[in-house]
């Protein structure tokens, strides 16, 4: 008995010891910070990806968080890809075309004139037929992670006075892509390169005349459909395609966890777009007050059509990759062709 009541006693003064020794200091791990600038400015943003990023750094719990930078905020557009080659920001979402990557695949970028009719087409291009593969290859060769790419609205005219012949395009001064803008030159079109955050008011002074640089939704949620007076329902590409991309090394940085979670939030972006696009098209078409709808008749807007299988031709023959980029937009439009209704008028 005597030893158990020594045993006892000890075990209790060596717990009290125990419980009063400082418990080991527990540092919390201060989350990896990215900057983010997308091409749109912020009304467009809330849509088509502030929602994404929101939720990401709701999702990350304090891990990860991605400050979200609007169009022209940190860097000029066209000066994205330098910036983010650079690490002066993180990552960017844009088409390749406006922030002037130096790639092979930068022309393929924003609107290509009639690379496809409807949004779906360009995650099936991106998924099924290639193009990622390529994108991938073209952005590790200038140290830069091409992550996703995604559909977009189509390309119209908002224009402020009415379209309804293709002379009616002569010497207008219009906000575009630049690729968009090198193909409808040739129509009499005078291609204008502003800040996003000018147009509305360059149209409201007369110093442009039009916009084609999106569908009809976004001529709402971004005000430009205040001053303009007319949409032209003929479209020279069928939904405008960009992409994600991050620095190589921050990329690389990241835990897997992370980055597959970042992976998981573009995905929702792009499923969120295809939905808001589509639906927002047709209802404001159908009911919006603002814009009046005008249209070129068919058989004159084809010769649009087949001036631009020319220009495919001469993209072609500028480059091994631009052929290959080329040949796959040709051959996939031939199946939707053949395959028919849904993918395509005839068949």
């Amino acid at each position: 008995m005597t030893s158990r009541r020594k045993f006892l006693a000890g075990g209790a003064a060596g717990l009290a010891a125990a419980s009063a020794m400082p418990a080991p200091a527990v540092h919390a791990q201060s989350p990896i910070r990215w900057r983010m600038q997308t091409y749109a400015g912020p009304a467009l943003a809330e849509h088509v990806v502030k929602p994404a990023i929101d939720a990401f750094n709701r999702v990350a719990a304090g891990q990860m968080e991605i400050e979200l930078f609007f169009a022209d905020q940190l860097v000029p557009t066209g000066e994205l890809f330098r910036a983010m080659q650079r690490g002066t920001i993180d990552a960017v979402q844009s088409d390749d075309d406006s922030m002037a990557s130096p790639t092979e695949v930068t022309v393929f970028g924003g609107y290509f004139p009639f690379a496809c009719r409807y949004s779906l087409d360009v995650p099936v291009l991106f998924n099924q037929w290639g193009l990622g593969e390529i994108w991938d290859a073209e952005y590790t060769r200038v140290g830069v992670k091409w992550l996703s790419a995604g559909a977009w609205d189509p390309c119209h005219f908002a224009t402020k006075d009415p379209i309804r012949g293709l002379g009616d395009l002569r010497g207008k001064r219009v906000f575009t892509f630049p690729t968009a803008g090198r193909f409808l030159s040739q129509f009499g079109v005078v291609p204008v390169t502003l800040p996003w955050e000018d147009i509305e008011v360059a149209v409201q002074t007369g110093e442009l005349d039009g916009i084609a640089w999106s569908g009809i939704t976004e001529d709402y949620t971004v005000g430009w459909a205040d001053v303009t007076n007319y949409f032209l329902t003929n479209n020279i590409s069928g939904a405008w395609a960009g992409s994600f991309f991050a620095n190589m090394d921050r990329w690389h940085e990241l835990p897997a966890h992370l980055q597959e979670l970042l992976r998981l939030t573009m995905d929702s972006s792009h499923y969120y777009r295809q939905w808001w696009y589509w639906g927002g098209e047709a209802e404001l078409r159908t009911t919006g007050t603002k814009l009046q709808l005008t249209s070129i008749p068919d058989d004159e807007w084809a010769t649009v059509e087949s001036a631009a299988r020319v220009f495919w031709d001469e993209i072609a023959s500028e480059s091994e990759t631009k052929a290959r980029v080329v040949s796959i937009l040709k051959e996939y439009n031939a199946t939707m062709e053949k395959a028919g209704r849904p993918y395509r008028y005839g068949g």
